[in-house]
């Protein structure tokens, strides 16, 4: 099984990896709107986390004759989650590092001005500006910031473990082809 893990771990996070390196890169000096790159990033992961419920499969119909208890599955799921998230977090890291981009400011900028949009009294204002100034500075080093780019994917990755195991543990759930 740890195999099958460090493999749909590894295909996993080569999608999402790509995925999240090549748009950072592309749109590293027009990016899009915070909504459409959250569309975007959740999109990839979905994408890329299907290789649970796949390699899921795979070992339960070729490694034990088409049937899987959840909380093995559950555990397989949640191995090719984190084998995933690191190579998420890399790709992250990556892109971090060619483009220089500076998103923790980008992004403060952003919600201080969603703030302003929505009327906050300009103490309150200066406030939260403070708070995300001590924000960018925790973010500027590896050992906040990659915890916390871990914490975007793995969620997701729970996510589709859970509904992978819970559909698989049923034998006639797409049950193994023989031939």
């Amino acid at each position: 099984m740890f195999r099958n893990i460090l493999l749909w771990g590894t295909v996993a996070g080569l999608i999402v990896g790509s995925i999240l390196f090549g748009t950072t890169v592309a749109m590293a000096g027009n990016p899009p709107p915070m909504a459409v790159g959250m569309l975007i990033g959740y999109s990839s992961m979905l994408i890329a986390l299907s290789a649970v419920f796949v390699g899921m499969k795979r070992h339960r119909d070729q490694a034990l004759g088409g049937v899987i208890r959840f909380w093995p599955a559950f555990g397989m799921g949640l191995g090719i989650s984190v084998v995933a998230g690191v190579f998420y977090v890399l790709a992250w890291e990556a892109a971090l590092a060619y483009t220089g981009m500076d998103y923790m400011g980008e992004y403060a900028k952003h919600m201080i001005e969603q703030q302003r949009a929505k009327g906050m009294a300009a103490a309150e204002l200066a406030k939260y500006a403070a708070e995300m100034e001590a924000f960018k500075r925790q973010y500027a080093d590896p050992m906040f910031r990659m915890p916390m780019t871990f914490t975007e994917i793995f969620p997701v990755g729970v996510l589709v473990s859970l509904i992978s195991a819970a559909l698989l543990r049923k034998p006639s759930f797409l049950p193994a082809k023989r031939g």
